[in-house]
C-alpha cells in the first residue's frame, strides 16, 4: 500500500500463480466491501496495482487480498482534505540489505517490528530499498541474496527477498509507504543517462513498490503529495536524469534535470501546507569522495569549499537561492544514504533555515559522521553511527518534533522545531 493522498491509494499486490485474484476494500467496520478483480501475469512477476479512486479523505479503510485459499489483510488511512490542521506523524530511513546484513535466518530485518509500534500515518522509504550491486551470503543470514543483479529476473529477486522478510510485511500491511530509488537500487553511485541497467532496474522498481506514474510518462519517480493544512510532501528522483558524478561541478551540472528543478521550486515556492519537506535520497551537506562525488555537497572532507569539486551544489545553491527568495519557510529537507543518523541546522544567509534529517541504515554497514559543507553554515545537533535506525517527524499545530530511533526502539534524540511565519 502506498502513494495514499485524501481520495485515493496505491495497493500492491503479489500473488502466487498466474490468473485470477481478487481485492476488497471498504471503509473499516463497514459492512460491505467493493470488490476489483486483479489478473496477474508472468510477465509482471505475477505483480500488479490497483489504484483505488473517489475514497473518503480522513478516513479508515481495511482491505483484503484473495487468491485461491490464501487470504492476505490490510489497512491504510487516507490523508486529511487540506483545509484540516490534523497531527500527522511519518517515519523515514534508508538502505536495506547492504554488504552481509541482509535477512538474520533468526529474526530478519527486526528495525520494521519497531517502526510499527510507532503508529504513525506513513513510511518514507528514503532509497536503497535493495542492493543490487551487492552480495551478502553469510551463514547467518537467509540464502538468496548472494548475487548482483545484472537482469530483470535478477533485480526482482532482489527487491522479492527485501518484501519476504515477515516484519516487512506487517509495517507494509498496515502502513503506507512512498518509496523512492537512490544508487543500490541499480548500481553503486550510478547516473541515469549514461547507466545501461537503469532502465531495467527502474522497471523492476516500478514493478515492486505501489507508485503510478502519469500516463505521459510513465518512468517518471518524482511526485507530491498533501497529508493536511499543516504538511506537504516533495520526492525527488535523484538518480534518472543527473550528468556523471565525475564531471565538475558547474552551471550546466544537474543531478534533478531542468523540468524537475523547476516543479520542486514551483511546487514548495506555492504550497499552503505549513511544512513543507523535501524528499532527497543524497545529503545536502555530507562530503563524499573527492574524484566523484555522489551527493550535493562539493566540500572537502574538512566541510571546506573545493574548487575543483564534483558535486551538485551550484545546482542546489540555486534551488535553495529561489527558496528563499520566495520566501519559502519551515523547510525540512529529509535524506538517508550515508548510513548514519544526523540532525542539521543549516542557515545559509540571513533570515532563510531549514533543517536536514537523515537515518539509516535499516540494515547494513555503517557510516560516520564527518564535517559538513560550510557553505550552509550548517550546526550537527546530533550524530550517531554503528547502529541501525529510522527517524520519526511529528507535526501538529506548535511546530515539527524530530526523533531518532535505534534499531531495538530505543530513543536515541530528540529535537522540537517551531513554526515560522503561521
Amino acid at each position: 500500500m502506498g502513494d495514499v493522498t485524501d481520495t485515493s491509494a496505491v495497493v500492491w499486490v503479489r500473488g502466487l500463480d498466474p490468473g485470477a485474484l481478487v481485492l476488497e476494500h471498504g471503509p473499516s467496520g463497514a459492512a460491505s466491501a467493493s470488490s476489483t478483480p486483479v489478473s496477474l501475469t508472468l510477465d509482471e512477476d505475477l505483480t500488479a496495482k490497483v489504484v483505488l479512486r473517489g475514497l473518503v479523505p480522513h478516513t479508515r479503510y481495511a482491505y483484503r487480498v484473495r487468491q485461491n485459499a490464501e487470504v492476505v489483510d490490510g489497512e491504510f488511512a487516507t490523508a486529511p482534505p487540506p483545509g484540516v490542521a490534523a497531527r500527522v506523524s511519518f517515519l523515514w530511513s534508508g538502505d536495506l540489505g547492504g554488504g552481509q546484513t541482509c535477512r538474520h535466518v533468526r529474526n530478519g530485518y527486526p528495525i520494521f517490528r519497531e517502526m510499527a509500534r510507532r503508529r504513525a500515518d506513513f513510511f518514507l522509504f528514503v532509497g536503497d530499498t535493495i542492493y543490487a550491486d551487492s552480495v551478502c551470503g553469510a551463514p547467518d543470514r537467509v540464502p538468496g541474496y548472494g548475487f548482483v543483479a545484472t537482469t530483470l529476473a535478477g533485480f526482482r529477486d532482489k527487491h522479492r527477498y527485501n518484501r519476504e522478510d515477515a516484519g516487512v510485511q506487517a509495517l507494509y500491511r498496515r502502513l503506507p509507504v512512498y518509496a523512492i530509488w537512490d544508487d543500490h537500487e541499480v548500481r553503486n553511485d550510478f547516473a541515469g543517462p549514461e547507466e545501461p541497467l537503469m532502465p531495467v532496474g527502474r522497471r523492476a522498481f516500478l514493478d515492486y513498490w505501489p507508485i503510478d506514474p502519469p500516463a505521459e510518462e510513465p518512468g517518471r519517480l518524482y511526485r507530491r503529495f498533501r497529508w493536511g493544512k499543516l504538511l506537504e510532501v516533495f520526492i525527488l528522483d535523484t538518480r534518472q536524469y543527473r550528468s556523471p558524478n565525475r564531471e565538475p561541478d558547474g552551471p550546466h551540472k544537474t543531478m534533478l534535470g531542468a523540468a524537475q528543478r523547476r516543479w520542486l521550486v514551483d511546487g514548495v515556492s506555492s504550497s499552503t501546507a505549513v511544512w513543507k519537506v523535501i524528499v532527497t535520497s543524497v545529503s545536502l551537506s555530507v562530503p563524499g569522495r573527492p574524484t566523484a562525488r555522489d551527493g550535493w555537497s562539493n566540500a572537502s572532507v574538512f566541510g571546506l569549499p573545493d574548487p575543483a569539486g564534483t558535486g551538485f551544489s551550484v545546482e542546489r545553491d540555486l534551488i535553495l537561492r529561489e527558496l528563499k527568495a520566495r520566501r519559502v519557510r519551515n523547510l525540512l529537507f529529509v535524506a538517508a544514504d550515508v548510513h548514519h543518523a544526523e540532525v542539521i541546522q543549516h542557515r545559509p544567509a540571513s533570515g532563510f533555515r531549514f533543517h536536514e534529517l537523515i537515518a539509516g541504515p535499516l540494515s547494513a554497514f555503517f557510516g560516520f559522521p564527518r564535517p559538513l559543507d560550510e557553505a550552509l553554515h550548517p550546526r550537527s545537533l546530533f550524530s550517531a553511527t554503528d547502529v541501525n535506525n529510522f527517524g520519526e517527524v511529528t507535526v501538529d499545530a506548535s511546530g515539527a518534533t524530530v526523533r531518532i530511533f535505534a534499531e531495538e526502539g530505543r530513543e536515541l534524540f530528540s529535537h522540537s522545531i517551531s513554526s515560522e511565519g503561521t
